[in-house]
């Protein structure tokens, strides 16, 4: 691999962290168990957590990367974002339970580490276009999820033996309190500070213009865009069709842990476990379907994944025991890291050189704009049939109804319009 493939990709094992064991499997479960009242209590509030910073994520995103592509510095907004995301998220190890107003103080801070995790995945997903050529734009982006997963598996496996595990955790660590189930925190925001070090130094920067910062300008840009949208129609399809079939990956991630603990009884330690496994299928499938995304192309890379993830998500819902909530989990895995490689590469081919960032902006948008409603959905289902099989099994429609719109995207005209761009 390429050193500046390979520098990018590493972003991907830096950051994933933060969505492995703060979002999806480890401070996610402790917070519904440890800091809210109840365990159903705390998967509500954390479902509003959620949908708050999808919401601020998606009108956010595409003036930032308006901004961006205006100022020619992805690699400044990238590191702020960066930045800001590793102090909310170290943050977050010293609220305990028991703190006065704890429960809100760990969510106002969680909602401020997930949004500029998700506004600096604008910047980091438009380098994209800019190092991989048409030809291999699935496989590289795929390398970059199958990369994310494991980075995201090492660093639970260093929680699990280092913090969560053992009887006397790493550097002395007390288990009152939660104490190393907390500070689990400060090892994802430590992991993300320093393996994201390779893409600052090592990832060349496009200056396409050499057009001064103007937050005016960005807005008279963003609402030019928003107007020539019309030439871009196949991206105006498909980024409807991902707001809704990425709403069922954001629930997904979202409660996946929480779901696992709740309804099967797993302890932190299996559920790290779980998540390592996890995590492995998913690079797997991340990697190898990067090839298979390059043969057939993007939009029917997707739609195999999502009829795949809504029968897996189904069987999840059913499972009578651990080994079938364990095959659902790992079948899961395996289609979860294509849907988003392919959409990303998919997204790639679509996008004018001129525009990257903020064009990437409006694909984060389609990710968030209604991203709470999946959680929130599934909150509000939970609490009122008091059973989170039945909050799971919302995740079913955000799927097929996604699907269904993804048919209607023609991945050809979709090509050629932004190569028609480039050239004028």
């Amino acid at each position: 691999m390429p050193k500046v493939i390979w520098s990018w990709a590493m972003f991907d094992w830096a950051n994933s962290a933060f969505t492995t064991l703060v979002i999806t499997f480890i401070y996610a479960t402790y917070f519904t168990k440890a800091m809210a009242p109840d365990e159903v209590t705390g998967t509500a509030w954390w479902s509003r957590a959620v949908s708050i910073s999808a919401i601020l994520t998606a009108f956010a995103s595409p003036i930032f990367g308006a901004a961006a592509d205006r100022g020619g510095s992805r690699k400044k907004f990238l590191a702020v974002a960066s930045v800001v995301s590793v102090l909310a998220t170290a943050a977050l190890a010293l609220v305990r339970p028991g703190l006065a107003y704890g429960p809100l103080i760990a969510l106002v801070l969680f909602v401020i580490a997930d949004m500029s995790f998700e506004i600096g995945n604008v910047f980091y997903n438009a380098f994209l276009p800019s190092i991989a050529s048409p030809e291999r734009i699935g496989r590289v982006s795929g390398y970059g999820w199958g990369l994310g997963y494991v980075g995201g598996m090492a660093c639970m496996i260093v929680a699990l033996v280092g913090f969560v595990q053992p009887d006397l955790p790493w550097f002395g660590m007390s288990k009152e309190l939660g104490w190393n189930i907390r500070a689990t925190n400060l090892l994802v925001a430590g992991w993300f500070l320093v393996f994201s070090v390779p893409l600052f130094l090592v990832v060349p920067e496009t200056r396409l213009a050499p057009a001064k910062l103007s937050v005016k300008a960005a807005f008279q840009e963003l609402a030019q865009t928003v107007r020539d949208l019309r030439k871009y129609s196949e991206i105006v399809k498909f980024l409807v069709a991902r707001v809704l079939f990425n709403d069922g990956l954001v629930t997904i991630f979202a409660f996946g842990g929480i779901y696992a603990a709740g309804t099967f009884g797993m302890t932190m330690s299996e559920i790290i476990v779980f998540g390592v496994v996890l995590n492995i299928s998913s690079g797997l499938g991340a990697f190898a379907f990067g090839f298979l995304d390059d043969r057939i192309g993007g939009k029917k890379t997707i739609l195999v994944t999502i009829v795949s993830l809504a029968v897996t998500t189904a069987i999840a819902v059913w499972a009578p025991t651990r080994a079938w909530f364990w095959v659902a989990g790992i079948l899961l895995g395996i289609f979860v890291g294509p849907n988003q490689s392919a959409s990303r590469s998919l997204m790639g081919r679509f996008v004018p050189d001129k525009h990257q960032s903020e064009f990437f902006g409006f694909f984060a948008f389609s990710g968030k704009a209604t991203a709470f409603a999946g959680p929130f959905l599934l909150g509000v289902t939970a609490q009122a049939f008091h059973s989170q099989r039945a909050g799971i099994a919302s995740i079913l429609l955000f799927l097929l109804v996604g699907g269904a719109l993804l048919l209607l995207v023609d991945e050809q005209k979709g090509v050629a319009a932004a190569q028609a761009a480039n050239r004028g």
